[in-house]
C-alpha cells in the first residue's frame, strides 16, 4: 500500500486526486491532507479519508478545524503553518506527494519532497518555473521522481520516447505541440476586454479550476508557464515548444517526430485521468472518467495564438529566452497583477502591463541557488505592486 500526502487537498486538484484514491483503499493511503484556510471541506475529507495529519496555514481556519476535531473520532493530529508542509512531504511512510498547491508558495514543500525522495505528482507548475535546474537536482540526487500533473505535460510525457531526458534531437523529437483551449475570451473583440470582469474570467469554457489558475487561462498566462514548464521537464527550449490553440480540449498535446510522425493524446478534459496515469505508472487504472466518444466530439479545431491578444503567453516565450530568475520575476508579477485584479484592483487588460513593467524593472541574475529565487521573488512582488499603482494613477 502506497502513502500519499495531498498539498493543496481542498483545491480542485486535491479534489480530484482523493476521487481516485477512494475508488482503490486496498492500494493506497491517505497520510496527509494540507489546506491554506478551507477547513470546513478539509474536515469532511480527514472524516471520510481518516488521514494522520492534516495542516492548515491559516491560523483562525485552524482554530476552527480544532474545535470540530474535538468532537471527532479521529486519529488525525492538526499541525498549524507553513513550515508543516515540509514535515509531512517527509514522513516515512509518505510514498507518493501530490503538489497541488497554486503559486510559488508550493515551491519549498516541492524541494522538501524530492530532498525526501518521494515520488512527485507536479501540478504546482510554478516550482518547476521558478527554479527549473534547482528542482530537477534535488530529484535526481535523491532518487525522488517527478511525474507531471497538468494534463499536457501529462500528455506529452505519454507521447515521449523513454530515453526523452537525453534530449530532443536525440531521441528523434522536432517538436513539441502544446494545446491550449484558448480560454472565455478567444474570440472576443479586442476592445471589450478593457472591460472583462473577475467572474467573467473564471468562467472556463471546459476546465472546471480554480479562480487564479482560470484568470491565468484567460489571459494565456496559465499557458505560458506551461512553456517553461515543458522545457524544463523534457529537457528543451522554447523554440521547440509550439502553443496549438485547440478550442474542443480533446486533444490534450502532442509529440512530432522527425520521421514525420506525430502522437497525441486525447481524453475528456478531466484532470483525474492524468492524475489517475501518475499514481499507477507504469500500470493504468480507471480514473472514474467517462470514455472519449470520439463520434460526439465529430470535429477537432487547431488555430495559431495571436501574440497581441495574448501578450502574456508572448512575455512568458521572452522570459524563458532570457533564463535565470526572468521566469520567476514573471511568475511572482503575475501572481501579484491576477490577485490584484481578482480584488477588482486591476483591470484585466492591465495584467500584462504590470507583467512586462516588472520584467524590465529589475535586473536578471542566474538562477543557481534558492536564496537568489526567493529573493527575485520578493522583489518582483514589490515592483508589480509599484507598478499596479502607477497603472492605476
Amino acid at each position: 500500500m502506497k502513502g500519499i500526502a495531498i498539498l493543496g487537498a481542498t483545491g480542485s486538484i486535491g479534489v480530484s486526486t482523493l476521487d481516485v484514491l477512494s475508488r482503490y483503499p486496498e492500494d493506497y493511503r491517505v497520510v496527509a491532507l494540507t489546506a491554506n484556510r478551507d477547513a470546513r471541506r478539509l474536515f469532511e475529507q480527514c472524516v471520510q479519508f481518516r488521514p494522520d495529519y492534516a495542516v492548515l496555514i491559516d491560523e483562525q481556519a485552524g482554530k476552527e478545524f480544532s474545535a470540530w476535531l474535538q468532537d471527532a473520532d479521529l486519529p488525525t493530529e492538526l499541525l498549524m503553518g507553513k513550515e508543516n508542509l515540509d514535515k509531512v512531504t517527509a514522513l516515512s511512510n509518505v510514498d507518493y506527494v501530490m503538489a497541488a498547491i497554486v503559486g510559488a508558495a508550493g515551491l519549498l514543500p516541492t524541494l522538501a519532497a524530492a530532498r525526501a525522495s518521494k515520488r512527485i505528482l507536479l501540478a504546482n507548475k510554478e516550482s518547476l518555473v521558478m527554479s527549473g535546474k534547482l528542482l530537477l537536482d534535488e530529484v535526481h540526487a535523491n532518487s525522488a521522481e517527478l511525474l507531471p500533473i497538468d494534463s499536457e505535460h501529462n500528455a506529452i510525457f505519454q507521447c515521449m520516447p523513454t530515453n526523452f531526458t537525453e534530449g530532443l534531437e536525440q531521441t528523434g523529437v522536432t517538436r513539441i505541440l502544446l494545446t491550449a483551449s484558448g480560454g472565455p475570451f478567444r474570440t472576443t473583440a479586442l476592445e471589450q476586454l478593457q472591460h472583462v470582469t473577475p467572474e467573467q474570467a473564471c468562467a472556463h469554457p471546459n476546465w472546471d479550476m480554480g479562480r487564479k489558475i482560470s484568470v491565468d487561462s484567460a489571459t494565456m498566462m496559465n499557458k505560458g508557464l506551461e512553456v517553461i514548464e515543458a522545457c524544463w521537464l523534457f529537457n528543451t527550449t522554447p523554440d521547440k515548444v509550439q502553443v496549438v490553440l485547440h478550442p474542443q480540449s480533446v486533444v490534450h498535446s502532442m509529440v512530432q517526430y522527425t520521421d514525420g510522425s506525430v502522437l497525441a493524446q486525447l481524453g475528456n478534459p478531466d484532470m483525474r485521468t492524468p492524475i489517475a496515469h501518475a499514481l499507477a505508472w507504469p500500470q493504468r487504472i480507471h480514473s472514474g472518467v467517462e470514455p472519449l466518444d470520439i463520434f460526439d466530439v465529430a470535429r477537432l479545431d487547431f488555430e495559431q495564438p495571436d501574440m497581441t491578444r495574448f501578450r502574456c503567453l508572448a512575455l512568458a516565450y521572452e522570459a524563458m529566452q532570457q533564463g535565470g530568475t526572468a521566469p520567476t520575476i514573471l511568475n511572482a508579477a503575475n501572481e501579484v497583477a491576477v490577485d490584484s485584479f481578482l480584488g477588482n484592483e486591476l483591470s484585466f487588460i492591465n495584467i500584462a502591463k504590470v507583467i512586462d513593467a516588472t520584467l524590465n524593472a529589475i535586473e536578471i541574475r542566474a538562477a543557481d541557488s534558492l536564496d537568489v529565487i526567493l529573493d527575485a521573488d520578493r522583489i518582483a512582488r514589490e515592483k508589480a505592486l509599484q507598478s499596479i499603482g502607477t497603472i492605476n494613477a
